[in-house]
């Protein structure tokens, strides 16, 4: 080897050595860029997104889709250290970060703008920030990050992650005021806009959301399961012709959001929410059987095409 090469590939292994991650590879945020055209552009520390923000706490199937779909809803947090009651919410007027309301009602939002790659952070700097907020008090966006010590702290460090996490989903937005007061003008604009785009949504079970689209209505399901083997269980009910709610549904695909896969099926609309209810329980425990099998019973020929065709139909959303 020539003393010229071999100072070319010294180089190339300091560079991927220096951020871990070769510049000419696609970047790790799934931009589909290479990494040197997008977090790569700085030079400096990569912030490459967390793969499961909400990894670790015992609602992490429910924040995905009250983040990702739930148009209008609310959940209390159990925070580790107590204090004031603070509930998590979909959406705030003018989508703020978090606020107090006049009543002193403490809220952070989740569908947000986010400041870095890691929500669970976002939110722990919001949660920060509303636990000494007054009434009236509005945090926009959270702000730039520094160097202090509760920057780094994730949503994790600051509520309880064994505690229950009930959401209630709402038909509006009439939760944003207190029960007897009237919005201001900028607020009321922002409360008409927002009841306006509104889906209608009722939760059918634990992490499994109806929404009526329009001309259809869906099942969307955030599963908990790794998606290897959410797949192959779904694969094995496909197979058998049971990846069904009943009469009335059509598997539709899944896309994948914070580190976990959400089948959607679609619904006649015709039939209430409530109407779903027993066959997405039947549906779940198909799949817990479906789930239980894979270690003893590999997936046959016809099993394997099924999964290959449930791949087909993926998209992944951040």
């Amino acid at each position: 080897m020539s003393r010229r090469t071999a100072v070319k590939n010294t180089r190339k292994v300091k560079a991927e050595d220096s951020s871990g991650i070769n510049p000419r590879q696609p970047c790790p945020c799934g931009s589909g860029k290479r990494y040197k055209a997008c977090h790569g552009l700085a030079g400096g520390v990569v912030d490459v997104p967390v793969a499961r923000p909400f990894e670790g706490l015992a609602g992490e199937t429910e924040l995905i889709a009250l983040r990702e779909f739930v148009p209008s809803g609310t959940a209390k947090l159990t925070l580790k250290d107590g204090g004031r009651e603070v509930i998590l919410a979909t959406v705030l007027p003018m989508a703020a970060a978090a606020l107090v309301r006049a009543d002193d009602v403490a809220f952070i939002g989740l569908q947000v703008q986010t400041r870095s790659n890691d929500i669970s952070r976002d939110l722990a700097r919001a949660l920060r920030w509303v636990l000494d907020a007054k009434p009236g008090d509005v945090l926009p966006v959270v702000g730039p990050e520094t160097e202090a010590v509760e920057d780094r702290e994730r949503l994790q460090d600051l509520i309880d992650p064994d505690a229950a996490f009930e959401p209630e989903v709402h038909a509006d937005f009439t939760w944003w005021m207190p029960e007897g007061t009237e919005p201001t003008s900028e607020v009321a604009l922002s409360l008409e806009r927002a009841n306006s785009a509104i889906l209608p949504t009722e939760r059918i079970g634990p992490s499994a959301y109806w929404v009526d689209a329009g001309e259809k209505a869906h099942l969307r399901w955030v599963r908990p399961e790794p998606e290897e083997q959410l797949l192959a269980a779904m694969a094995r009910l496909a197979a058998r012709g049971e990846l069904t709610l009943g009469e009335g549904s059509r598997y539709a695909g899944s896309f994948r959001a914070h580190g976990l896969l959400v089948p959607v099926w679609d619904l006649d609309r015709e039939l209430h929410a409530r109407e779903w209810v027993a066959g997405a329980e039947d549906l779940g425990k198909r799949l817990d059987t479906a789930l239980a099998s894979l270690d003893a019973e590999p997936l046959t020929v016809a099993e394997r095409r099924s999964r290959d065709g449930l791949l087909g139909r993926q998209i992944t959303i951040r």
